[in-house]
């Protein structure tokens, strides 16, 4: 006999909706979580938007449209990932007090409300880490550009620091991309996956590819925690 389930996907960006952690990805995740576990959709729920802040649930009217329908079905909502809710502790926090039960198909059916406060605290950590560093280095590039700068060589300077911009993009991008995997990583660990192989195997595993668009190795996991873990 199936139950029934509400379900809600978000992206946070357009470019992010052609990436690992995009739309499709996320239905592919829900659907086979929903099947394996007996679940039938009674409603589902896609928002394009951010999930920064404590007041995100303000901005995401259709996160609120799936508590509604939850409420009304008397059933959970399910998520692909935990991220896309929030990586916010506060706002996984004030989602607990809907009285609306979450299930995140990542973590699996048996997922408490504490474990899930502890893989937001472990994703916010993360981030807050890599917007550090993230910010230091762009300091640091910044002071750099202006000692090369000057009278003399200015095309050459402006040559250098266009360059320096175009990497400090990728930088950030590949920041970001850490960032949205974060949750994976502290899941994988979580399951007591600690080797780099071991990681680019759980990630290929749930489908998740490369920001090229391939499948993890370990030199590519590699990269990764370095930029999480600093």
């Amino acid at each position: 006999m199936t139950r029934p389930a509400v379900i809600y996907a978000r992206v946070s960006t357009a470019r992010q909706g052609r990436s690992g952690l995009g739309l499709e990805a996320q239905r592919e995740a829900i659907s086979r979580f929903m099947e394996a576990e007996g679940l039938e959709p009674v409603g589902e729920f896609v928002e394009v938007e951010t999930g920064k802040g404590a007041d995100a649930l303000d901005r995401r009217p259709e996160l609120k449209a799936a508590l509604d329908a939850a409420r009304r079905a008397r059933c959970p909502v399910v998520v692909a990932k935990l991220d896309r809710l929030s990586r916010d502790v506060a706002f996984i926090a004030g989602l607990m007090t809907q009285k609306v039960p979450f299930i995140v198909a990542e973590l699996g059916a048996d997922a408490d409300p504490f474990m899930l406060h502890l893989y937001a605290a472990l994703a916010e950590k993360e981030r807050a880490l890599i917007s550090a560093r993230t910010a230091a280095a762009l300091a640091a590039a910044k002071a750099r550009g202006k000692v090369l700068g000057g009278a003399r060589g200015d095309a050459g300077a402006r040559g250098r620091q266009h360059i320096e911009g175009a990497r400090q993009a990728l930088q950030a991008r590949a920041d970001t991309r850490a960032t949205d995997l974060a949750s994976v990583v502290a899941e994988a660990r979580a399951a007591g996956v600690t080797s780099q192989n071991g990681i680019a195997r759980f990630l290929n595993a749930k489908g998740i590819p490369t920001a090229r668009g391939k499948e993890w190795t370990n030199v590519q996991v590699a990269a990764l925690l370095k930029r999480l873990e600093g």
